[in-house]
């Protein structure tokens, strides 16, 4: 299923950057970012259970915020996309 996540972390608080630096990386393990603070995910249900886990964790959650947002198995006829930053296969070869 495809999985859009998108964060803010509060870089001002104490620590704040060095959890988006670990927000951003740990998502970079799952999937591509679409836009600084957008992820695209293609997980399953044990994948997305893990990362959701791991997010908890790494956020202040009086501070920071996560949204998942389940687009399912037939997100291709869902997600549309303008302007120049190219859509990537997600399921495809990741070598060109």
């Amino acid at each position: 299923m495809l999985v859009l996540i998108t964060y803010d972390v509060n870089t001002i608080s104490n620590g704040g950057t060095k959890r988006l630096r670990r927000v951003s990386k740990l998502c970079q393990n799952y999937g591509q970012r679409v836009q600084n603070s957008v992820f695209e995910c293609v997980l399953d249900s044990t994948q997305y259970a893990t990362l959701k886990i791991e997010l908890s964790k790494i956020i202040d959650s009086q501070k920071d915020s996560l949204r998942f947002y389940q687009l399912g198995n037939n997100y291709k006829t869902k997600v549309e996309h303008i302007g120049v930053k190219e859509s990537i296969d997600l399921e495809g070869p990741l070598i060109f």
